[in-house]
């Protein structure tokens, strides 16, 4: 299974805010620090604001923060989100449903399963499992200095 770029940069955007948890992060500095696109950044701004996981402030000083701890944000919750418009095989809800055997099909069945343990595992973990304890990580994403 592959993530959609949604979901990869939001999961990197939330451990960037959790690195520097408290302050203040534009779009432009998270773009920056992982060489991707503003525009997409912004989009997933605004969806993780949507859905609670950070709080986005506006204006000359603004920028983004968590709006949750990081122990409170389960992974699996944020990519089940992020995902809820990709289609794992085209027959899927949401797919083309062009397949000659999907009426009698029995690999759209196990394909949903491992989607599913797929996502449980996830579930498993939280934001600050990534980031606590995690030294390497503050001399990369943190904007202090």
């Amino acid at each position: 299974m592959k993530l959609t770029l949604l979901s990869d940069y939001s999961l990197r955007m939330l451990m960037h805010l959790s690195v520097n948890q408290g302050a203040l992060v534009t779009i432009a500095a998270t773009a920056a620090r992982y060489d991707v696109s503003k525009n997409h950044l912004m989009k997933v701004a605004h969806q993780l604001g949507q859905q609670g996981y950070i709080e986005t402030v506006r204006g000359r000083s603004g920028g983004l923060r968590l709006a949750r701890l990081p122990e409170d944000i389960i992974l699996g919750h944020v990519v089940r989100y992020m995902e809820q418009s990709s289609v794992l095989v085209e027959c899927f809800p949401g797919g083309k449903g062009g397949c000659l055997i999907t009426k009698e099909c029995r690999l759209k069945s196990a394909l949903h399963e491992a989607q599913e343990a797929f996502f449980t595992c996830l579930d498993g973990y939280t934001l600050a499992d990534l980031v606590d304890g995690n030294s390497g990580l503050e001399p990369l994403l943190s904007e202090a200095g």
